[in-house]
């Protein structure tokens, strides 16, 4: 393969995959504010929310607070992992979201 060609097979690929990123974070604010789904802005103060909750923490500067994104994605899994006494649903094990759906509201929130 030419070098011309493997430059754009490159380009092509790696704008292909910003562009599902963009999408699962998108997908993930979805679900992060809809009612039946992750519904993070009845506990949570979060960015582009309107009248937050503030039972649980604030969701910003979400990287700094869990450096491995994975641990964010089991605090939302199930947080009575880490904090027994914890009242924030157990999304995974209680079947309320799907694995997929965990995985697209782990990269919206990782994004705040």
């Amino acid at each position: 393969m030419r070098q011309s060609n493997w430059i754009a097979l490159t380009l092509m690929l790696a704008v292909t995959g910003s562009a599902q990123a963009d999408s699962s974070v998108e997908e993930g604010r979805k679900l992060a504010n809809e009612r039946k789904k992750g519904n993070c802005l009845a506990c949570h103060q979060m960015d582009q929310g309107a009248d937050p909750g503030n039972i649980g923490p604030p969701l910003i500067m979400m990287k700094q607070r869990f450096p491995d994104k994975t641990k964010l994605r089991a605090q939302i899994w199930d947080a009575a992992e880490r904090n027994p006494h914890t009242i924030m649903p157990r999304f995974g094990r209680y079947d309320i979201m799907t694995d997929e759906e965990i995985d697209k509201v782990t990269d919206y929130i990782y994004t705040l």
